[in-house]
This record gives C-alpha cells, structure tokens and sequence, in this order.
C-alpha cells in the first residue's frame, strides 16, 4: 500500500507530465499560427498583407501575349492615298496593327501616341499601320480626319470590314503588335499609351536587328 508521501510524488509526476504535454502543444499551436512568409514575401512580414504581383514586360505594357507560332490572316488594302500596300510587305519590320475608326473617340485619343511611336522608331524598323473600318471608305471624311491629326503613318481601307472580321476584331481600338517575321506577339484592345516606358521596352526589344533595315 503507497503512503501518501508515495502518491503525492505520483501526482506530482503525472502533473508534470501533464503540464509538459501542455507545453508543447502551445507551442506546437503558436508555431502553426505564426504568420509565415509566401513566395515573393520577405521573411518576417505580417500576415495579411498584400504582395505586389511580378508582371512581365507584356503586362507591364498593356499587352496581351500570344502563343508562339502564331499568324495573323494576310491582307492587302488600298490606301488613303490611293496606293495598294499588303502586310507582306512588311514582312522584316515590327508592325502595330492599329484597327480605328472615325467615329472612335478611344481611337482618337490614342491616335497621337501611335503617330509619336512611329517618328521615334521608324528609322529601327517599326512601322504603324492604321486600318479604317469607317464603312465605304470615305475619304471626305477620312482626309480631314488624318490632317487634323497630323498623322503621317499609312492609312489603310478596309470599307467593308473583312480584314477586321478575319482578324476578328469585335471592338475598337484593336491593335496587333506583328513581329518581324510574321508571327504575332500580342494585342491590345482599347486605348493604349505607345510611348509609356514599359510599352517602349516592351515593343523595343522586338525592333529588328541592323541589317534587315531597308
């Protein structure tokens, strides 16, 4: 039979025991609730606040990437002056596809932008190509239009919307960044700022090297 002194140093063990299985359960519990860093976080940041997402350079720009490999239908337009000009012809400069029409005011807005692109970087190899989807083409409206604007990038027709409808653009502006070669890197639908930095670094490193200038 255990004397009393024998059970009260059980007790005591089994309260020890007890308040070591305690122990280590809160701090198992503080461990788990501890705030814990995410990728992209720094060690030691408080749970609960927001990380700034990283965006590559296409959605640093406004610019929605397409997959590789991929080919835009081919065209050939008259233009406002009267000539005939298709994108082949193009085939070794970066294009900005620009679908717009008159009636457009986000067309409008970003209309100085594009014309501004194309004087700083035409010499390297980019070319603006503005297509009208204004219906039959008219040219009582478009001329004045163009000269108010002083743009100076070709214009090209499209009186009956069947290069928009190929290229299925279902809002205006539409724009289409073409690299050289032919394959198509991205769009963009809506307003964009062309001379922004991040569209210049984005669209500057697909410019064409030296020596397919012509």
């Amino acid at each position: 039979m255990k004397s009393w002194a024998s059970s009260l140093a059980g007790a005591s063990r089994r309260d020890t025991v007890v308040r070591a299985t305690l122990a280590v359960v809160l701090v198992g519990a503080l461990v788990w609730f501890l705030p814990r860093s995410r990728p992209g976080e720094e060690g030691g940041h408080h749970a609960g606040h927001d990380v700034e997402p990283v965006l590559d350079a296409f959605e640093k720009a406004g610019i929605s990437e397409f997959k590789e490999g991929q080919r835009g239908p081919a065209f050939s337009l008259e233009t406002l002056d009267g000539r005939r000009t298709a994108l082949a012809d193009y085939h070794d400069k970066l294009v900005i596809l620009n679908f717009w029409a008159t009636w457009c005011v986000p067309c409008t807005d970003e209309m100085p932008t594009l014309e501004a692109l194309w004087k700083d970087y035409r010499a390297r190899g980019l070319v603006v190509l503005g297509v009208s989807v204004d219906r039959g083409g008219p040219r009582a409206l478009l001329e004045p239009y163009v000269r108010n604007l002083a743009l100076t990038f070709p214009i090209l027709l499209d009186p009956d919307g069947k290069t928009a409808s190929a290229w299925r653009v279902t809002a205006l502006p539409a724009t289409f960044v073409v690299k050289p070669g032919g394959e198509v890197a991205g769009n963009a639908v809506g307003a964009r700022e062309w001379r922004s930095e991040p569209m210049q670094a984005l669209l500057t490193g697909m410019l064409p090297t030296a020596h397919a200038h012509r």
